[in-house]
């Protein structure tokens, strides 16, 4: 049976500064390939607007709205005839999209977290200003980008029926390995974060320096203009999804850094992780629990922890090996980290939810019939 959903993101339209866009075009896509209908519903805000590079998908139908009054007005009917409508993170006004969501649909809810340690420490501050615990415990279900321990957490505390991982992904067929000469010996992806920047120094700035007749790269955007590289690390301001995968492919490594939010709650791997994976680049990652779920270490990746295991790694791993680490990470992420894998299961987390709720209105009317029959 076809299914509807109406997902209300971040964006699916630009990729300028989030990884949001590359999660819900797989996912939209993928749907969409399962036979299902998509409505994509997003804000539209100046800086998306200028850097739109997908502004009509053409898996899914995208609307974009200007205000919240045009949101309720125009795709009310959407929301209450979905069989499963999802609020994402950092959606903007967050909370009142997510109470008009609730009241609205006819169908199960979810909350979709794509940064749910970062969430769940700023709804313990009280700062969330996308989600609130009285908005939370309202949800049918809670997607969470991260796993593990943390989501008995979420139920235990905020009273959600259920909380459940789907995991960003990677498109073997956007990122597949590339016969291309390396042109840096490492890089990195990523937006800048404060957290992130210690280790990146750490696992990059420092080998560069030691290195200082190799290549680096780093690429991202919302670096201060005040931080200061050695000559030998270039700086890209930003690489559009198009041009992911022969930056990755240029690489001999490329280096994954997790923000300490996610590192504390373990099980949070990153849709780079994924990414660069597919494309066969070998991942020296930083250590977080949980990461041996995704890749085995030594086998499908690196960890590091110091410049010096950095610098051993360039130093002594043999050739043969590490592009056999590369192989074998593409394998894993072939076998269970595609967007068609997550689509698939939040297809049945649809179906599970929709089941329960038929379930629960066949025992409330068998209910009723029981007391009219005394």
């Amino acid at each position: 049976m076809s299914l509807s959903f109406v997902i209300l993101g971040l964006s699916i339209t630009s990729s300028w500064g989030n990884g949001h866009a590359t999660t819900y075009r797989g996912l939209a896509r993928e749907l969409s390939r399962l036979g299902h209908r998509v409505l994509f519903l997003e804000r539209d805000v100046p800086w998306y607007r200028d850097n739109r590079d997908l502004p009509s998908p053409p898996y899914c139908r995208t609307e974009l709205y200007a205000t919240l009054e045009e949101l309720f007005d125009r795709f009310a009917v959407d929301v209450r005839d979905a069989d499963l409508t999802i609020v994402g993170s950092y959606v903007p006004d967050g909370c009142r999209v997510g109470d008009w969501a609730v009241r609205t649909a006819r169908g199960p809810v979810a909350f979709y977290d794509i940064d749910t340690p970062v969430t769940l420490r700023s709804l313990e501050a009280g700062t969330c200003e996308y989600l609130s615990p009285a908005v939370l415990r309202r949800y049918d279900l809670y997607l969470s980008f991260t796993g593990g321990p943390i989501l008995g957490r979420i139920e235990k505390h905020y009273g959600v029926p259920r909380a459940r991982p789907l995991y960003c992904s990677a498109d073997p067929s956007l990122y597949s390995p590339e016969a291309i000469d390396a042109q840096w010996t490492m890089g990195y992806l990523g937006t800048y974060s404060d957290d992130r920047q210690p280790v990146l120094d750490k696992l990059l700035v420092e080998p560069a320096r030691r290195r200082a007749g190799e290549r680096f790269v780093v690429a991202g955007p919302q670096y201060p203009v005040n931080l200061k590289w050695p000559e030998n690390v270039t700086r890209v301001e930003h690489v559009p999804p198009s041009e992911h995968r022969r930056f990755y492919c240029s690489q001999r490594y490329t280096l994954n850094v997790t923000r300490q939010d996610m590192v504390s709650a373990g099980y949070s791997p990153s849709v780079r992780l994924f990414e660069a994976a597919a494309c066969g680049t070998p991942i020296i990652s930083d250590a977080w629990e949980g990461l041996d779920t995704f890749f085995t270490p030594d086998s499908e990746i690196l960890i590091a922890r110091t410049s010096q295991d950095v610098l051993r790694i360039f130093d002594e791993l043999p050739e043969e090996r590490r592009l056999d680490i590369g192989r074998r990470a593409r394998a894993r992420v072939l076998k269970e980290h595609t967007a068609a894998h997550r689509a698939a299961t939040l297809e049945g987390y649809a179906r599970e939810l929709i089941g329960s709720r038929a379930l629960s209105d066949r025992e409330v009317a068998g209910s009723a019939l029981a007391y009219e029959g005394e």
